[in-house]
């Protein structure tokens, strides 16, 4: 017959449940400040006028030398894009192979997942906006009128749908990697980390000096893309840390 637990004894956790000191919520404290400060950035950097200032280093009358250029178009656009599909390949192919010191296979599911989420979302966004690329503004030789993308309701007389950028997500997007593995391999993770930051900083320039995306395009995206995986993150943890104590 089991006798009921003493004060002060620990209690007696199921197998597969997690203590109190690891079921921390990955999303909270300076994360939440980050995001705050994060989307605070970019929304002063456009209404300050970053945007045009950082595109006209680029561009001029005639257009953006750099829009065909082979470092900016064929490397780090096309084959930017090729890059992201051999990623996603990759992780996928990940996915299909026995869990060892790695994510669990639904685990590893769940964050392929939450990376096509966010190679979907910025997407479906442009299609909503009326924001039109750099390369469209009448100073550089098209027809629109400069209007931030943050007034909604203002048409630039351009083709729009250019906020946010599309590009970068074939690098943010995989920000899923370092939330799905750090808590597996943290080492690992912050390599991924970094090295998707780095590509997508290297994606978002290439597309500024194409005159494809402003600055702040990249950085909304950027933005978008990491609070979907914060987002995933903790209700991934609301759904795996549910107490499982039982009596002795």
């Amino acid at each position: 017959m089991n006798s009921l637990p003493q004060r002060g004894d620990a209690p007696i956790v199921a197998p597969g449940a997690t203590s109190r000191r690891q079921r921390q919520p990955p999303t909270c404290g300076w994360t939440s400040r980050w995001h705050c400060w994060a989307c605070s950035c970019c929304w002063r950097g456009s209404r300050q006028g970053l945007d045009l200032v950082l595109s006209r280093a680029y561009g001029t009358p005639s257009g953006f030398p750099w829009r065909d250029a082979w470092i900016t178009r064929a490397l780090l656009h096309d084959g930017g894009r090729a890059a992201a599909w051999c990623v996603m390949a990759f992780v996928v192919g990940n996915a299909l192979l026995p869990a060892s010191r790695n994510p669990q296979r639904a685990e590893r599911w769940y964050w392929i997942g939450v990376a096509l989420v966010c190679l979907l979302i910025v997407p479906t966004i442009k299609q909503l906006t009326h924001s039109s690329c750099p390369w469209e503004l009448a100073e550089f030789g098209g027809v629109a009128a400069y209007v931030p993308h943050w007034q909604f309701r203002v048409y630039d007389g351009g083709p729009g749908h250019c906020f946010p950028s599309g590009h970068a997500v074939a690098a943010f997007g995989f920000l899923s990697i370092y939330f799905g593995w750090r808590n597996h391999q943290p080492r690992l993770a912050r390599l991924c980390l970094a090295l998707i930051c780095i590509a997508g900083a290297l994606f978002g320039w290439a597309q500024l000096a194409r005159g494809a995306h402003y600055v702040s395009h990249t950085l909304w995206s950027a933005w978008l893309c990491w609070v979907v995986c914060a987002l995933a993150a903790r209700w991934w943890w609301l759904r795996r840390t549910v107490p499982q104590v039982v009596s002795a």
